[in-house]
């Protein structure tokens, strides 16, 4: 986990390693819960944007399995890929309850229940490390952005994905660190690290 303090806040940012993401969508209460942790982190989804998200959004396209967000930051549409183990959860959710297939998956309608449900299944992890006291929603957007980058996805395709306006504000405010993974490997070249 990286953490890094907020210029204008007195709270942190924080990121991810993918194994601590595995950690969080274990720690969810239920499988509502696991599917708004994975839309962040897999996803790469704002809270309010998850909020909408139906079965019918998933779709499969020339570009792989994707999922479309009709309203994101300023209600413009983009589409962000979207994993195959988590298409295939949302669609066995899809299949097995009693909804349409445009309802939305997360039955909340509350950015607040998304933080309080990350507050909590972060404080059971808290144990094993105290920086999860700073994890937010909005962490998990930044983890996935962190972890296409240091998977050297070219910044202007995260930048559509992620609905970043521009790639200024994705480098500044979202990669601001190397993912755990990046540095794990990085530190591996040296041999006395």
């Amino acid at each position: 986990m990286n953490l890094r303090e907020h210029e204008k806040r007195d709270d942190m940012k924080v990121w991810l390693s993918q194994s601590e993401v595995d950690d969080l969508l274990e720690a969810a209460a239920d499988t509502e819960q696991r599917l708004a942790f994975a839309l962040g982190a897999r996803c790469g989804l704002r809270s309010h944007e998850t909020l909408d998200v139906a079965p019918e959004h998933v779709v499969d396209t020339d570009a792989g399995t994707m999922l479309r967000v009709y309203a994101g930051k300023g209600d413009k549409y983009r589409e962000t890929p979207v994993p195959r183990d988590l298409a295939t959860t949302i669609r066995t959710v899809a299949d097995v309850r009693e909804k349409s297939e445009s309802a939305p998956l997360v039955e909340t309608n509350s950015t607040r229940t998304l933080r309080r449900w990350v507050t909590r299944a972060a404080g059971t992890l808290e144990g094993d490390d105290p920086a999860w006291r700073h994890l937010s929603y909005h962490d998990l957007r930044r983890t996935w952005a962190t972890a296409l980058a240091s998977a050297d996805v070219d910044a202007l395709l995260v930048c559509d994905w992620g609905g970043w306006n521009d790639l200024e504000t994705f480098l500044d405010h979202y990669r601001g660190t190397y993912s755990p993974e990046a540095q794990e490997r990085e530190r591996q070249k040296v041999e006395w690290l």
